[in-house]
C-alpha cells in the first residue's frame, strides 16, 4: 500500500509541476507503473476523480489565485492554464465557482471552491501522514519587526484579508524581494469556531508604520529559541507538520512553549511556484 501511495504521490507532483503544458500521459503511466488502461481506472479509484478532472481542478485553483492576488489579464490567465480562449475559460470557471472570472476577481468566494476541492485536500493529508519524515532544527530567532493585518473570522474568508494586505504592501513598496513574508498562527481552523479564528498576515519592516486606514498594526517576533521544520509542498498538508511539532516532537523534546504563537515564514509561495514547489518554514517558540 505504501508503494502504491508513493507512486500516485509522484503522479500528483508531476501534474502540479506541469500545469503549464499538455500533460504527458505516457510519463504519468511510468510514474504509476501502470498501462494506460489501468492507469485511468486506478487514478479514478485513488484520487476519487478522473485524471482529467484532477488536472482541471488544479488549473482552476491556480487561476483563482492568480485572479485574486495578481494583476494578470484574464485572457493571459486562461491561456496559462490550458484554455485556448477567454470564452472557454469563463465557461469552465463559472461552472465550478458560480461566478465568471471578473466577478470572482471583484469578490472572491472560496467557500464554493473548498466544497469541490475537499477530496484533494484530504488526499494530500493522507499522503503526507503516510510518508512524511521531518527534520527539526533548534535555532535562535532574532527580534523581527512586522507590519501586520489581522484576520479575525472564518478561515475560508482569509483570502480577502490576504488580498487587502497584498494591495497595501504593493503601495508601500514592500515586495517579497525586499521584505520577508510571515504569518502568526494563533488557532487551528479545524477546532476553532469560525467567529473566533485568528490569523495574522505579515511582512518585515525596518521601522514601524503609522496607524492607517488599512488596519495595519505593528507587532514584533521576540528574539528567542525556536524549533523549525521546513515544509515543502501545498498548504493543504501543512497541518500534518504543525501537529507533528506540537504533539509528537514537543512531547519528547524536553522543551516547553514560550508565550508567543507559532509562526510561518513563506519562502516560496503559490502561484509564483507550483504547489509542489512551495516552501514554508514553520517556527515553534520554545524555551
Amino acid at each position: 500500500m505504501m508503494r502504491y501511495r508513493e507512486r500516485f504521490a509522484q503522479v500528483l507532483h508531476y501534474i502540479e509541476a506541469n500545469l503549464d503544458s499538455e500533460l504527458d500521459i505516457d510519463k504519468l503511466c511510468q510514474y504509476a507503473n501502470l498501462s494506460k488502461y489501468h492507469f485511468h481506472r486506478q487514478c479514478s479509484a485513488f484520487f476519487g476523480m478522473s485524471v482529467i478532472t484532477l488536472v482541471r481542478l488544479l488549473r482552476l485553483k491556480r487561476a483563482a489565485y492568480q485572479l485574486t492576488y495578481r494583476d494578470k489579464k484574464v485572457l493571459d490567465i486562461a491561456l496559462e492554464n490550458g484554455y485556448d480562449s477567454h470564452e472557454a475559460f469563463t465557461r469552465a470557471f463559472k461552472k465550478l465557482f458560480g461566478k465568471n472570472p471578473s466577478e470572482f476577481r471583484r469578490a472572491p468566494d472560496w467557500e464554493v471552491w473548498h466544497k469541490h476541492y475537499e477530496p484533494i485536500m484530504i488526499l494530500r493529508n493522507q499522503l503526507m501522514e503516510s510518508s512524511a519524515s521531518y527534520q527539526v532544527d533548534i535555532i535562535e530567532f532574532p527580534e523581527t519587526q512586522l507590519a501586520v493585518m489581522e484576520h479575525r473570522g472564518a478561515a475560508h474568508l482569509l483570502g480577502t484579508t490576504i488580498r487587502q494586505f497584498i494591495q497595501w504592501r504593493k503601495a508601500q513598496g514592500l515586495s517579497p524581494n525586499n521584505s520577508r513574508t510571515f504569518n502568526l498562527v494563533y488557532d487551528d481552523p479545524a477546532t476553532t469556531p469560525p467567529d473566533q479564528y485568528r490569523f495574522d498576515v505579515c511582512c518585515t519592516v525596518k521601522t514601524f508604520t503609522d496607524t492607517n486606514a488599512e488596519n495595519i498594526v505593528n507587532k514584533v517576533i521576540p528574539a528567542g529559541k525556536c524549533a523549525v521544520i521546513r515544509h515543502s509542498g501545498s498548504d493543504d498538508s501543512i497541518g500534518t507538520a504543525v501537529r507533528y511539532l506540537y504533539f509528537q516532537w514537543l512531547d519528547s523534546s524536553g522543551f516547553t512553549l514560550r508565550e508567543f504563537p507559532m509562526f510561518f515564514e513563506r519562502v516560496k509561495f503559490f502561484p509564483e511556484v507550483s504547489e509542489s514547489e512551495m516552501i514554508t518554514d514553520i517556527f515553534l517558540p520554545i524555551e
